[in-house]
């Protein structure tokens, strides 16, 4: 019966993540409220230990395949920015929303503080939901900011919460000294055991389906583990893991991405149901009042005031500063943390467990909701970008790539038929668009002028991953209205491809004329022999 119950619960689950994916809705609330729902009908589930286990995997998981998503090309230009929020950002929003706990709700200062630091980091599920579910193309590099920021801000939510936890209980250790080595053992792990598990992918022999994924679940096991022992924060070493190996090139990098693709959303559907589950409706309803003035007062006063005070250096955008405000979306990290609080068996004076949960479900609800609107309004969408370049994990699930080429007036293939096109190359014919419709690419069909040809092959695989760069020409840039031939390239570059705003591409030559909003592929140089040099030359 109970494993009957497990499959509808996930069944229902993958509705849930259907309708989260269409409406833009934190799947997190969708979930929780499933978990709510089959408790009110009668399933006990009060097990603290299981729950602890599987909240600190949950964890681990998610952790570990947010840094593994980060596109770090694309993320580089805003780290600093990113990096101030995730940590600074946590403290000034976690100590300001533990003040008003204890001054205007009249909560312990140090449970208060407790809290503030529970919720203090952003959900990198939600955020990262929302922005691809509704393809939210923000300007500014605003979603690698995001993206980064929610990705590797919850180490330090998480030391806060360990160490006033510790205060509380009456811990002797030093808090400054504990903060040091969870951060200075966590970053430095981290980065050891990404460049020996590294190594060990390229050099091991994997070739049966699916060892990939084995291995990097020992490895993700492993560094945390070593790190925790140590003493060090292993949430953050497994961020700094994901982000190392997620931007390497490796074999079985794909089969790695459809592994943890599924394997995170199974584990935040447990995840999220359990917290459902232990959950009561009647203290939920109880702690509503306190959990939605916290969470009106993050809202509307701590995380503004910590995105603008620390961003001021940065002069950022003010449409910008406000996308960031309202992407503070708190989740699964701070109902975690707070059941490994109320795991610790300390006595609280108010039910934190409940007070997370509302603040949690009231900021997937009300912030998840806004943003999509919020990010129209504020003429913060960029219509010539996608979102989806911003994550490792779309660009590495395609074993095959489509390009496109427009049929202009005069060229040599009008009139040819499909099957007698000479392609040199290992391509085929995937489509034909022509006026609006599609044509069957069969091998009878007669291209025609502004036929657009759809090409398909085997997608590249670059060993290094720094051959190829992209860079988008932007407004006044040295570069804008000049052709090839006049720009000082360094020598170790070469322009390979430019694609114009409406979506043409360009073979180049030196008398190509570069414009703003141009996309230019550029092949680097460096690392080729002096015939291949020669011959780019």
């Amino acid at each position: 019966m109970q494993y009957l119950l497990i499959g509808i619960i996930f069944i229902l689950a993958l509705f849930a993540i259907h309708f989260s994916s269409k409406r833009g809705i934190p799947a997190l609330l969708l979930f929780i409220v499933l978990g709510m729902t089959f408790g009110a009908l009668g399933i006990e589930f009060r097990n603290l230990e299981f729950s602890y286990n599987f909240s600190t995997f949950a964890l681990m998981v998610i952790m570990f395949y947010g840094g593994f998503g980060t596109n770090w090309n694309m993320a580089k230009p805003v780290a600093k920015e990113a990096i101030i929020l995730s940590s600074l950002g946590v403290v000034v929003t976690a100590l300001l929303t533990g003040l008003f706990l204890h001054y205007a709700l009249g909560i312990n200062l140090l449970e208060s503080m407790l809290i503030g630091s529970i919720v203090g980091s952003t959900d990198y599920a939600s955020v990262s939901n929302i922005l691809r579910s509704k393809n939210l193309n923000l300007k500014y590099n605003t979603a690698p900011l995001l993206e980064l920021e929610s990705g590797s801000n919850d180490p330090t939510a998480y030391t806060m919460t360990m160490v006033f936890l510790s205060l509380i209980i009456g811990s002797k250790g030093s808090a400054p000294m504990m903060i040091l080595s969870q951060i200075t053992l966590g970053v430095a792990l981290g980065f050891i055991f990404a460049y020996v598990i590294g190594k060990l992918l390229i050099k091991l022999p994997m070739e049966a389906d699916g060892l990939y994924a084995v291995f990097m679940v020992s490895a993700v096991l492993i560094t945390y583990s070593a790190t925790d022992f140590l003493g060090g924060n292993g949430y953050l070493a497994l961020y700094i893991l994901g982000i190392y190996l997620g931007n390497m090139e490796f074999r079985g990098k794909r089969d790695i991405v459809f592994f943890f693709d599924g394997f995170t959303q199974i584990i935040q559907i447990g995840l999220f149901f359990i917290l459902g589950l232990l959950s009561d409706i009647t203290r939920f309803v109880y702690a509503i009042p306190m959990a939605f003035a916290t969470f009106a007062f993050m809202a509307i006063i701590a995380r503004p005031a910590a995105v603008y005070g620390l961003m001021l250096p940065f002069r950022l955008k003010l449409n910008q500063l406000n996308i960031i405000s309202l992407a503070g979306i708190r989740g699964a990290a701070a109902i975690a943390f707070a059941i490994m609080v109320i795991s610790s068996n300390t006595t609280f004076s108010v039910d934190i467990y409940h007070i997370v949960f509302g603040i949690c479900v009231f900021s997937s609800l009300i912030q998840g909701s806004l943003m999509p609107p919020a990010a129209k309004r504020g003429d913060i969408l960029d219509p010539h970008d996608t979102v989806l370049k911003t994550f490792n994990y779309y660009q590495n699930k395609a074993a095959i790539g489509f390009l496109e080429t427009r049929i202009h007036p005069g060229s040599n293939l009008i009139g040819r038929k499909v099957k007698d096109l000479n392609l040199a190359f290992n391509f085929i014919v995937a489509k034909i668009e022509r006026n609006g419709e599609t044509i069957v690419p069969r091998g009878h069909v007669t291209i025609e002028e502004n036929d657009l040809i759809v090409l398909g092959g085997k997608v590249y695989f670059d060993k290094s991953g720094q051959d190829l760069i992209e860079f988008t020409i932007p407004k006044g840039h040295q570069w804008a209205n000049k052709n090839i031939k006049d720009l000082d390239l360094h020598d170790d570059r070469l322009i390979v491809m430019v694609q114009r705003e409406d979506g043409e591409v360009v073979v180049p030559t030196g008398e190509t004329l570069l414009l703003e909003a141009d996309q230019v592929i550029m092949l680097k140089l460096e690392g080729l022999n002096p015939l291949a040099k020669n011959k780019a030359s």
